[in-house]
């Protein structure tokens, strides 16, 4: 018998189906030509073509490449169903980002194999909570929006008070701070769009 043949894997023509679809569905999103994916990935076109065809399955290594090249994890190569329908992210399997002491939580909104640069988050902000942000890539905006409470937001040093139902729009690639002022949590929701960034 030989072990070697009996232990290599089948060829699974679904895989490579679903890996060239996303490929050419993530390029296509982002306004980029094989040339133009070939030229930051260091893959050559004609490789490039055959995976989006589904001819040819990518190793790890040449995947990893694609995928760091265009700022994404592999799984985003690897997702069957994105973008084919509805999608459901029921509140019970959500996983919650803490910060702050417990007094700061956000929720994406999003599947987390989402490949496109709009983010979709929950916030909730405990009573006279305080959360410092980091400045995104340059580019990034943050469309925030006051569902219930009060929300202070500091951006590159101006404040914003915003009440239930306001919303602000800002670059998110400067120093930005939220702060709720009152004792009761507020709860606010924000899209990140990451469009303008390199």
């Amino acid at each position: 018998m030989n072990v070697e043949s009996e232990c290599r894997p089948a060829r699974d023509p679904e895989v490579e189906q679903v890996i060239g679809l996303n490929l050419r569905r993530i390029r296509k999103q982002r306004g980029m030509s094989l040339e133009r994916v070939a030229g930051v990935s260091g893959v050559s076109r004609a490789m490039l073509g055959q995976i989006e065809s589904g001819s040819s399955v990518p190793s790890v290594k040449i995947l990893w490449k694609i995928a760091c090249s265009l700022g994404l994890p592999i799984s985003a190569f690897l997702a069957r169903d994105e973008g084919g329908g509805p999608y459901v992210m029921e509140a019970r399997d959500a996983k919650r980002l803490s910060g702050n002491g417990g007094r700061f939580f956000s929720r994406a909104l999003y599947p987390s194999d989402l490949s496109a640069k709009v983010r979709f988050y929950e916030l909730l902000v405990g009573g006279f909570a305080i959360e410092e942000d980091p400045p995104h890539p340059p580019g990034t905006t943050e469309n925030l929006v006051v569902s219930r409470g009060r929300l202070e937001i500091m951006v590159d040093g101006r404040e914003f008070r915003l009440a239930a139902g306001d919303a602000i729009l800002f670059e998110a690639d400067v120093p930005h701070r939220y702060r709720n002022p009152q004792e009761d949590e507020t709860q606010a929701f924000v899209v990140v769009n990451y469009h303008g960034s390199r």
